[in-house]
């Protein structure tokens, strides 16, 4: 400093205020911890606001509701945040995960690419219940989860594991599975759910496994039955046909092109005696298009349903276990979404939701809906996602009673018994539902609890009239 030159005053307030920056976003130090969280805070996700929202590393590629914790899958991790209060419990180095089992059973899968194995983990804390080194693919369900794994090109393995199992249940021997089946659930032959946009596929979080299951392998079908592992049979489709498993059954779904029209059937086969159960024609179920009347897609539905359009231009609900008609709109009405117990449907004028309990051919409840508006059916939740305004409301199926109704433009990544996850790019929020506890259940991580929240209804004497078990 030159002889009889002030001090850089500014020079020295600038350089302080420096400091004092990278000490508190170091966490050294904050001398300001309201105002840092005040600058570092993001817009709220929703009005009324969210009980937690949290910035995460990057957007989700998944995010699934546990009984203790939200699980986010990211691209080269998985986290369990606290459903209380969205903080980060613990983290895994992972290019995939999936949640597997109900209640205090639940594990998340997680596994690396181009490697074989996978780990499951307990939800809750992150610990390893248990390893694998040689599975190529998982598939997870509420009531079980199955790897498969191959000595050689023709030889593979598929197994069977309780959820939290250190044994198998069973195993049975399949061909070789090729590159089509790796890591988290691949695709099967099964049919494809009525989706929204703003709703994430797999918002419910994971289905109950099915009776049976096709394997697409080399250009043929392998039937398996879940409950023993049994391969009951080995299927190639024919040029007009597309063979779809799902709720119990192996369906045959033919498109026949004449006189410039497509000519559908649909039969329902048992595979065990492979005997046909049921057949319709006419059925649109949305398989083929108008070239060649060519099946490139599987038939829409959802759970035990099949979705359809009748001969009179009506759309058609069908219960794919026996073949019955469950529901049949009016001129004009849309199916929205769909399962085996729940239809949620835009009338034809387009400014009414209408719910139906099925079989039932009169709606259980109603209400406005902007004709824009997308509907979804999750395991816990009726969805209404509206964006003429931004918003998301969440129904009781069963009563029409709201759960939740927000001002937000966010997704819905994930329904729970308790509430749900919204998002927004690398934000995400917890909102709990209406008459949900505020806590998780008491108890330690691994204790079985009632999860509260809405009743998700009885898991017999549905649409399938499946029998409800004898008590005591």
């Amino acid at each position: 400093m030159a002889k009889g030159s002030a001090p850089c005053v500014k020079c020295y307030l600038a350089f302080a205020l420096v400091v004092v920056i990278v000490l508190a976003a170091t966490g050294v130090w904050n001398p300001f911890p309201g105002l840092w969280d005040w600058v570092n805070r993001s817009q709220p996700l929703a009005d009324p606001d969210v009980t937690w929202q949290q910035r995460v590393g990057g957007t989700p590629r998944g995010v699934t509701i546990t009984e203790r914790a939200v699980i986010v899958e990211h691209r080269l991790k998985v986290e369990g945040r606290s459903i209380t209060s969205g903080n980060q419990v613990w983290e895994h180095k992972a290019d995939w995960a999936a949640v597997a089992g109900d209640g205090s059973d639940q594990v998340v899968a997680t596994g690396e690419l181009l490697t074989d194995g996978y780990q499951v983990l307990n939800p809750a804390t992150g610990a390893v219940l248990r390893a694998d080194d040689a599975a190529i693919a998982v598939w997870t369900y509420r009531d079980a989860l199955l790897d498969v794994r191959c000595a050689g090109p023709r030889d593979c393995t598929l197994t069977a594991w309780d959820p939290r199992g250190k044994t198998p249940r069973w195993s049975a021997q399949l061909p070789g599975m090729g590159f089509v089946l790796f890591a988290d659930n691949p695709k099967l032959v099964t049919s494809r759910p009525l989706t929204a946009d703003d709703v994430a596929d797999d918002a419910g979080g994971p289905q109950t496994m099915p009776t049976v299951l096709g394997f697409p392998i080399d250009g043929r079908i392998h039937v398996v039955e879940t409950r023993t592992g049994q391969v009951l049979q080995e299927l190639e489709e024919d040029r007009h046909e597309r063979i779809v498993v799902f709720a119990g059954r192996v369906f045959s779904l033919v498109a026949t092109p004449r006189d410039g029209a497509c000519y559908y059937t649909a039969k329902g086969v048992d595979p065990v005696t492979d005997l046909p159960v049921w057949q319709r024609t006419g059925i649109n179920l949305r398989t083929a298009d108008r070239i060649g009347c060519a099946q490139r897609d599987n038939p829409t539905g959802g759970a035990n349903v099949l979705a359809g359009i009748a001969p009179d231009m009506r759309e058609t609900v069908i219960d794919a276990y026996d073949g019955r008609v469950l529901w049949t709109g009016a001129a004009g009405q849309e199916l929205r979404a769909v399962d085996d117990r729940y239809a949620l449907t835009r009338s034809a004028d387009g400014e009414t939701l209408q719910a139906y309990v099925l079989p039932t051919p009169t709606p259980r409840w109603t209400r406005p809906m902007h004709p824009d508006a997308q509907l979804a059916l999750t395991r816990h939740a009726a969805l209404v996602v509206d964006r003429k305004p931004d918003r998301v409301v969440a129904l009781d199926p069963a009563t029409g009673t709201e759960l939740v109704n927000l001002r937000t433009s966010a997704e819905v990544l994930a329904v729970g018994p308790r509430g749900m996850v919204i998002g927004d790019g690398r934000e995400i929020g917890y909102v709990w539902f209406v008459g949900a506890a505020a806590t998780p259940p008491a108890g330690g991580p691994d204790d079985p609890a009632d999860p509260g929240g809405p009743d998700p209804g009885p898991t017999c004497g549905g649409a399938k009239q499946e029998q409800c078990p004898a008590k005591g």
